[in-house]
């Protein structure tokens, strides 16, 4: 991403590279949990799900949070 001196976009600029990093945990986790599932831990990888599902929510609030920044 380029720089931009406005706050307001430098912030949501680095907004939208955590929100990538928490894509990418969110299916690092993913797929760790079905290997998990697979091999009988179901406890556990049901705890993973719910820690997906965090990640969700909290990558909507984001998402919101870039959008208004960028409308400013």
């Amino acid at each position: 991403m380029p720089y931009d001196s406005d706050p307001n976009i430098a912030t949501a600029d680095a907004l939208t590279l955590l929100l990538h990093n928490q894509h990418a945990l969110a299916a690092a986790i993913e797929e760790i949990s079905h290997w998990i599932s697979g091999a009988g831990a179901d406890v556990v990888a049901d705890n993973a799900v719910a820690a997906l599902e965090t990640l969700d929510i909290n990558a909507t609030a984001i998402t919101g949070a870039i959008m208004r920044l960028r409308q400013c």
